[in-house]
């Protein structure tokens, strides 16, 4: 028996092509941040060339896993969420919002998936718009009525637009690399020594040694850097993706109001449902976590907090207004 949306007020009007464009302010700030992670990763490999670090073999398992993680992140993340695909007949009003919107943007229709979970959410995965999967949770299909329902699904094909799957997997390329190097660094390192990371020979003298702690130290600090401007990449990509609702929907208080019941159920999931999902927290409209640290927890989350998109949701209300 498929699930039932709360009763709403129906759907959005018109079919009408609508696509989200850029924001000048957005555009510019994801501009500077994919700049600084370009600036801080050349510095990074510039530093590995200069002390001749061989890392062939760590970049060719990085690569690997891009490879995997980009033409099978759906799969991935659907196995590890215990989502499972459905069709027209299984979810029959899902489908028809889903629809309605990828006539107004003009994208082909992704596939479907539901999770099995009570905590109320919604992600979009896939390398491009033809190989594309929205999924939402039971959760949110029962608390959401259908207005607030068109406004999260646009957020997600916003996404799906954006091609933020590809964008943030091409950002986080060095980042991977350099926390490898870490990793690895300090698995020999409990062992008593550094050769197995190929510096400058074989040998084991102490010229190797203060070489490899020098390279555990700069891909410290590149991972740290990236680790900040990525989570920084993550959060106005998902402004972006909320103005992308708006516009598809002219309706931005109905996200805002879908946002402020996912957050305000945050508080009443169990902690054992929340961990079950936080794996793909990253991908999702609102993380699964219970709010709170204020503004230096923000900095280093991958959203921006509720009343920073609440604030732009309102402006955006303004604009479309006028």
């Amino acid at each position: 028996m498929p699930l039932r949306f709360r009763s709403g007020n129906g759907y959005i009007g018109g079919v009408n092509t609508r696509r989200p464009g850029a924001d000048i302010g957005l555009t510019a700030r994801m501009f500077l941040a994919l700049f600084l992670l370009a600036v801080v990763y050349l510095a990074f490999i510039g530093v590995l060339l200069l002390i001749h670090v061989q890392i062939e073999l760590i970049v060719l398992v990085v690569l690997v896993l891009l490879v995997v993680q980009y033409f099978y992140s759906d799969k991935l993340v659907l196995s590890s969420l215990h989502a499972h695909l459905v069709q027209p007949q299984d979810q029959p009003q899902l489908f028809d919002i889903v629809g309605r919107l990828c006539q107004i943007t003009g994208m082909p229709m992704p596939a479907i998936a539901v999770i099995p979970s009570p905590v109320p959410n919604a992600l979009a995965t896939g390398r491009n718009p033809k190989h594309a999967v929205v999924a939402v949770t039971t959760g949110i299909l029962n608390q959401l009525d259908a207005k607030e329902m068109e406004a999260v699904l646009a957020h997600e094909l916003s996404h799906v637009i954006h091609k933020d799957v590809k964008v943030m997997a091409m950002a986080s390329f060095f980042a991977t690399v350099a926390a490898l190097i870490v990793q690895q660094g300090m698995w020999f390192g409990m062992f008593g020594g550094f050769g197995g990371m190929g510096y400058g020979g074989r040998g084991r003298g102490r010229d190797e040694g203060e070489g490899m702690i020098l390279i555990i130290l700069v891909a410290a600090v590149v991972w740290a850097i990236s680790f900040v401007l990525i989570r920084a990449l993550s959060r106005y990509r998902e402004y972006a993706a909320d103005r992308g609702s708006a516009v598809i929907t002219h309706e931005p208080a109905q996200l805002a109001s879908a946002l402020q019941k996912i957050s305000g159920s945050m508080t009443r999931i169990p902690s054992r449902d929340l961990r079950q999902v936080q794996s793909a927290n990253a991908l999702m409209i609102f993380p699964a976590i219970r709010a709170g640290g204020g503004s230096l927890a923000e900095l280093f989350s991958t959203h921006p907090s509720l009343e920073h998109r609440l604030a732009r949701l309102r402006d955006l209300e303004s604009q479309l207004s006028a």
